[in-house]
């Protein structure tokens, strides 16, 4: 398998290269060490956009800033929307998402990269799809 490094040096092994949707890509990985989580490094097309998801399973979700630029919109249990600036000079390059709240990226013009670590690994279940 091929071997990368990627934050915090933790190894990791790809899995498989699944299309999220028209312009989203997903590449997902395994970490070598750890069977507690999982990766994805998620590539966005300039102007495209993952699906709205609302958190529905597992213990903990990571939303972070790979390169290019782009925004993360969540909406929180409370109805209340949080919007975050993500390229280069951001202060804040990384975002839990809570079981219960929506999220939803955004890539800028020159694309976006972003990653996604979930606590167990991802299942099927875990985001449940909405309409925009």
């Amino acid at each position: 398998m091929k071997k990368i490094t990627q934050l915090n040096n933790e190894k990791v092994s790809f899995v498989q290269r699944d299309t999220v949707e028209e312009g989203v890509i997903c590449d997902v990985y395994s970490y070598d060490e750890f069977d507690n989580k999982d990766l994805g490094i998620v590539t966005v097309q300039p102007g495209c956009k993952t699906p709205n998801q609302k958190v529905v399973g597992g213990d903990k979700t990571l939303e972070g800033w790979f390169s290019g630029s782009g925004t993360l919109r969540i909406i929180h249990v409370n109805d209340r929307e949080s919007v975050h600036e993500f390229n280069k000079e951001s202060d804040i390059k990384e975002v839990e998402v809570m079981i219960g709240e929506q999220m939803q990226w955004q890539a800028g013009e020159n694309g976006l990269k972003f990653y996604e670590i979930c606590y167990p690994p991802y299942k099927e279940g875990r985001f449940k799809n909405l309409s925009d």
